[in-house]
């Protein structure tokens, strides 16, 4: 049995065939760590499964290929692999990881040797744009409980911006996640309501004592927007990320903070207008049927049909 230190990944796939080899090939290529990943697909319609297929058989860490045959969503296929991975004991700490994400060296290592210790909820890093590696995506981030609107901590600043004080903290991005064996005991798996959006940022909620901590040392690169259009530099969110990213801000806001509800709706007409003015009338569109609880406009509904999903 290897004594360096291990360290649990879960990866959740879907559509993933044009960006999982790379972050499988980062990912592999990590040094001074015992990785022990498993591949989570949600019925990916494309070659996914082929592509993975072809680093399993040259692992240099162990690894595994789940396939769910359905699409349940990203907290799903999250708590599959937790699943999966909470039967070796040894594990103690797990990492969610994008598939669309590239690893740098050491990050690994770092996300597996940082607070020695259990007695923590979540750990972040931080994670910077692929198509610009010199800007901050995100360094963890926090609610505004007015409207349940997230931001992200020093997004589009230079990548070497100072990290923040983790007690800013208010969630860790399901991008790159790592949580604690403790915190698992205490708070349940991914909450699985949302299907895509605020999973991580509900899930934060529930770590009471157990301090969120951020690892200066563990960067991942993410190719962001590659599978349901989520916004970049030069790019917009899509009419798919915008229904469900105002859908699930909603349902977190009646789950947590009621009193913030019409503040939520208000935000709501506030972005749909927003988008209006410049012209994007099918984003307008996606953010009130979201925002508005209502069914999502045709081309989503087709998607969503198209992968055999039922919300």
């Amino acid at each position: 049995m290897s004594d360096l230190p291990r360290l649990g990944v879960v990866i959740v796939t879907h559509r993933s065939g044009d960006v999982v080899g790379d972050c499988l090939d980062s990912l592999l290529s990590s040094k001074g760590v015992a990785l022990s990943v498993v591949v989570v697909d949600n019925a990916s319609p494309d070659d996914t499964a082929a592509v993975v297929a072809t680093r399993r058989a040259t692992r240099p860490h162990d690894m595994t290929w789940l396939p769910t045959g359905q699409n349940g969503g990203f907290a799903a296929g999250v708590n599959i692999g937790l699943d999966h991975l909470m039967q070796d004991p040894q594990i103690t700490r797990f990492w969610v990881l994008n598939p669309d994400t590239i690893v740098l060296p050491g990050t690994a290592r770092a996300f597996a040797t940082h607070a020695p210790a259990q007695d923590f909820a979540m750990i972040g890093g931080r994670v910077t744009y692929a198509d610009t590696p010199d800007a901050i995506q995100i360094d963890g981030g926090t609610i505004d409980w007015r409207t349940g609107q997230t931001r992200n901590l020093n997004q589009g600043k230079p990548a070497d911006t100072p990290p923040p004080d983790p007690d800013d903290v208010d969630f860790v991005t399901g991008a790159s996640m790592v949580v604690s064996r403790q915190f698992l005991a205490q708070a349940g798996k991914m909450p699985e309501a949302y299907f895509l959006y605020y999973e991580e940022v509900d899930w934060a909620l529930q770590a009471r004592d157990l301090p969120l901590l951020y690892c200066a040392q563990a960067v991942v690169q993410h190719q962001a927007g590659t599978a349901i259009g989520s916004p970049k530099p030069g790019q917009s969110a899509s009419p798919f990320s915008e229904w469900f990213k105002h859908r699930a801000r909603m349902k977190f806001v009646r789950r947590h903070r009621r009193v913030s509800y019409y503040g939520a709706v208000a935000f709501t007409f506030g972005k749909a207008i927003q988008m209006l003015l410049k012209r994007d009338a099918r984003a307008a569109e996606a953010i009130l049927r979201g925002g508005l609880g209502m069914a999502p406009p045709r081309a989503v509904a087709d998607r969503l049909a198209e992968g055999g999903v039922k919300l």
